[in-house]
């Protein structure tokens, strides 16, 4: 590329001041510098250029400094709109140079659609136009930018106020009397960008004189959770369904409970599992049906990956068993045919399996929340005692079904506890790797788990039942209200002791907690595991059943920080039980496609890594100058700048000539090259002998770029 002085060129920039001297090939230093008599810059001699060029260190741009990749202007952190209008993302910022950006939402690059959802973008800012906003447009959305320092972001929550999504499962029944029982159900998955204020509870009656209408029990429920003491007949069939509310209105309603039958009070009431088609696939390998995707965990029993169906388009998460021997074989598929039993909303569910000679794998939904813990932990999530409560509540669901088939866990911790999606507030449990069914009149007894979270008998090679899991849930209630862990000790060994002991006490962290929940959580504590609380006792304690006197200041983060950081440095594969080395699930991986440190890549899902590693892709040019040099006349003595503005990615290296000859620094030859990619050459008491054809000459791994223009010097 030459810019020799057309009319093209834009006018020569001014403002710095750069020295010349010859190259050990050029005339005697201090006298001036004969061009030819045709000083033309042509591409035939780019060769000779390259070669003479060597002679001299190339310039190279001034370092950046330690300032930050780019400054955001006014930073917006939240855009509230109602359902229906539009929303406009606006992020504005500074800096010097060519930029590259995109928008990522929930973990996902935002894609222009053309109809609803529109990215205007700038050297200055981009702009996310949403048109008439839908609940599924609810969330957080960052903004990546590239530059030539690095990478920054800047995150905007989008809150769509709308009425709230119905409750996502209908009411669940426990503590059935002939008089009374007790309804728990799960929150909607969206609150409708306000929270929920209150719960209208309905029941509708069975029987030759009812109607079949639905009668509202309550329209002022606070929690998740009511107990029906009153309008109940000891002979009666009741149904119930409930619905959320929040500052713009009412959801539609749950959906309904099975019938319940008064005269059954004192039998288990649980949950008619839903009959789906499980079906094994013996023939055929999971690439065959499905598109495998990113590492999601790796672990003692294998490798979870996410996969998309190459039919229709659904995203689940295929878990791949390391079946090498018999026995592997024989636990992988006993783990799928528990999982085949397993449905209920709380729990994570098996859509199908594959099992031939080489590969066992089960197919399972894909829960794209992250672990809750993370999620509690975020800046934007309101942490309180009440949020906590109703995550105990739903941990307490899932694990009563479980307990209901005799299914023990066995490696409940917050690893295995995630979000259904990143804005809403359900939970499902995963990993069932480790979980036994307890047969009638045979003992069990395990020697894996993590050790923070194993009871005693676990430690001591006892018997395990039922009960075991509920001083996991002890635990993680612990930790989930304090951010410590009531048993952690500097190494494995030293918290397994703590955990035998069946020591601890409540810390400073315990001071703002309620009562109630105190006592909640010594009655799961209970070193001797027959007088813990089972999960029916749990959902009916004073912290579950009644909100009064509940308290609503926020709880500091910090430690649930420093716990989560120290869990990410353990090493998670491995854990001494009983002076035996074993290894559980770790449910996170580092993958192979790790992204630049200045990327959190476990906030992103692939497709959006791969967005964002692609703007320093956009960002690479080849050399150009939008501002180019001019041809100067100046007298004899003068002093003589020469000007462009340099540009490309990576950065050029630049080197100055005259009549193809390279040029060095000197006392009388002064060269800049500044960050903002401005060089200048000036030229101290020019004489005649100086007159030529200069040239600049930039350079990067994409190609090279010359710019030039003539000196004449005056007698």
């Amino acid at each position: 590329m030459d810019c020799n002085g057309g009319a093209e060129k834009k006018t020569c920039v001014t403002a710095v001041t750069l020295e010349l001297k010859p190259s050990r090939d050029s005339p005697t230093p201090g006298c001036g510098l004969r061009s030819p008599e045709n000083g033309t810059a042509t591409e035939d001699k780019e060769k000779t250029d390259m070669d003479a060029s060597k002679a001299v260190t190339p310039k190279r741009r001034a370092a950046s400094g330690t300032g930050p990749a780019v400054e955001f202007v006014d930073p917006v952190d939240k855009v509230q709109v109602w359902v229906g209008e539009t929303a406009r993302l606006s992020c504005s910022f500074s800096f010097s140079g060519p930029t590259a950006s995109c928008w990522i939402h929930n973990r996902k690059k935002v894609v222009v659609d053309g109809d609803r959802t529109r990215i205007e973008r700038s050297t200055s800012g981009s702009v996310l136009t949403i048109s008439e906003v839908l609940p599924v447009d609810v969330g957080s959305y960052t903004i990546f930018v590239q530059t030539r320092r690095g990478i920054a972001e800047h995150t905007i929550l989008l809150c769509i106020n709308d009425r709230p999504e119905r409750p996502a499962s209908c009411p669940f029944v426990s503590q059935l009397t002939p008089s009374s029982l007790v309804l728990s159900w799960s929150g909607p998955g969206y609150d409708g960008g306000s929270p929920i204020a209150d719960y209208v509870v309905e029941m509708q009656s069975f029987g030759p004189a009812e109607s079949g209408d639905w009668t509202v029990l309550t329209s002022e429920c606070k929690d998740t959770t009511y107990r029906v003491r009153s309008g109940l007949d000891a002979q009666g069939e009741y149904r119930f369904r409930v619905r959320a509310c929040n500052a713009v209105g009412v959801s539609d309603p749950s959906e309904e409970s099975n019938c319940i039958k008064m005269a059954t009070a004192g039998e288990p009431q649980e949950e008619t599992p839903t009959e789906v088609d499980i079906v094994v696939d013996t023939m055929r390998k999971v690439k065959d049906c499905y598109n495998i995707h990113e590492k999601l965990g790796v672990g003692k029993f294998g490798q979870v990956f996410r996969l998309t169906h190459k039919e229709t388009g659904r995203v689940c998460a295929g878990k791949f068993y390391r079946a090498i021997g018999s026995k592997d074989k024989e636990a992988a598929r006993e783990e799928i045919k528990m999982m085949k039993e397993l449905r209920h909303p709380k729990l994570v569910q098996c859509l199908g399996a594959f099992d031939t000679r080489s590969e066992i794998t089960l197919i399972m939904e894909y829960i794209a929340g992250g672990e809750l813990f993370e999620r509690i932990v975020d800046e934007n999530f309101d942490h309180t005692e009440p949020n906590s409560m109703q995550y105990m509540r739903q941990i307490l669901e899932g694990i009563l079904y479980l307990h209901h088939k005799n299914i023990v866990h066995l490696d409940l911790k917050p690893e295995n506890i995630v979000c259904l999606n990143t804005t809403g507030t359900l939970i499902k449990i995963i990993d069932f790797g480790l979980a036994r069914k307890i047969e009638p009149g045979k003992l069990l007894k395990v020697m894996h788990g993590t050790p923070e979270f194993v009871a005693p008998e676990v430690v001591n090679f006892e018997p395990v039942d039922l009960a075991t899991d509920m001083w996991s849930i002890g635990v993680i209630c612990y930790i989930l209200l304090s951010g410590e862990s009531p048993f952690q000790g500097s190494s494995d060994v030293e918290t397994l002791a703590l955990v035998t002991a069946g020591t601890w006490e409540f810390d400073l962290e315990f001071d703002d907690i309620t009562d109630e929940a105190k006592d909640f959580i010594c009655k799961l504590l209970k070193k001797e595991r027959g007088k813990r609380m089972s999960c029916e006792q749990a959902l009916a304690h004073p912290w579950m059943a009644s909100s009064s006197g509940r308290v609503t200041k926020t709880l500091n983060k910090d430690k649930m920080r420093r716990f989560l950081a120290r869990r990410r440095w353990q090493k998670t594969g491995k854990a001494v039980l009983a002076l035996k080395r074993m290894t559980h699930l770790s449910n996170r991986s580092d993958g192979s496609d790790s992204p630049p440190s200045q990327v959190n890549d476990t906030d992103l899902g692939k497709e959006a890594k791969e967005a964002v590693l692609a703007l320093e892709q956009q960002l690479r040019s080849e050399p150009n100058f939008p501002q180019a040099l001019h041809n100067l006349t100046e007298p004899c003595g003068a002093t003589v700048r020469m000007a462009c503005v340099v540009q490309g990615y990576p950065d050029p290296e630049v080197v100055w000539l005259l009549d193809d000859k390279p040029l060095e620094e000197t006392e009388r030859v002064h060269m800049e090259y500044k960050e903002d990619g401005l060089c200048t050459l000036t030229l101290i008491r020019v004489q005649p002998r100086d007159s030529g054809l200069y040239k600049i000459r930039a350079t990067n791994h994409l190609g090279r770029a010359l710019c030039s223009a003539r000196l004449t010097v005056a007698n």
